[in-house]
């Protein structure tokens, strides 16, 4: 099979098991792109996680489009896309049609109360293989420290923490100042 054929049935199969939303199939889509099937490095993975999450938009989708687009360019990119929301997209729709005959259904709240466990832990591991990349000195750490009672203790918006964090990175980094 084709590379781009592969890239299509992996974001087809993406999408149909991304309980839990973008955050939750992560794990699946560093797995497969960087451990499995080596398309690229765990470096170039975490700055997809990081341009999707700097992109308006779902961040699975927008991994899936610059995956595709760095892999084999624009066309990629754009089925990349397709094939990750066409099932989330089927679903969705079928779901809107029986959701209020099934919402109070046992199974269904037990399925959905199993499922958000897991998800939680799908996010923890794609954070701790992120994580392995992300903080390669002790300066990285002080960022995320830094960042983290940002966000958490003092409630600071999140665009202000991402600006606050990068120009520190550039400022420690770049050696602007040394």
């Amino acid at each position: 099979m084709s590379l781009l054929g592969k890239l299509c049935l992996f974001f087809l199969k993406a999408g149909a098991f991304s309980f839990g939303g973008g955050y939750g199939v992560l794990y699946m889509l560093q797995n497969e792109i960087v451990y499995k099937n080596h398309w690229m490095s765990p470096e170039e993975f975490v700055d997809v996680v990081a341009i999707a999450e700097m992109t308006p938009g779902p961040i699975a989708v927008n991994a899936s489009t610059f995956v595709g687009y760095k892999l084999l360019g624009p066309l990629a990119g754009i089925l990349a896309t397709l094939c990750i929301v066409a099932v989330p997209f089927a679903l969705s729709l079928a779901v809107s049609i029986f959701y209020q005959k099934f919402k109070n259904n046992c199974y269904v709240r037990g399925a959905l109360k199993g499922i958000r466990p897991a998800v939680i832990g799908l996010i923890a591991a794609v954070s701790l293989g992120i994580a392995e990349v992300s903080f390669p000195d002790g300066l990285s750490v002080g960022i995320f420290i830094l960042a983290a009672v940002l966000l958490f203790k003092w409630k600071v918006h999140p665009i202000f923490v991402m600006l606050v964090s990068g120009l520190t990175g550039i400022v420690l980094y770049a050696g602007i100042f040394a």
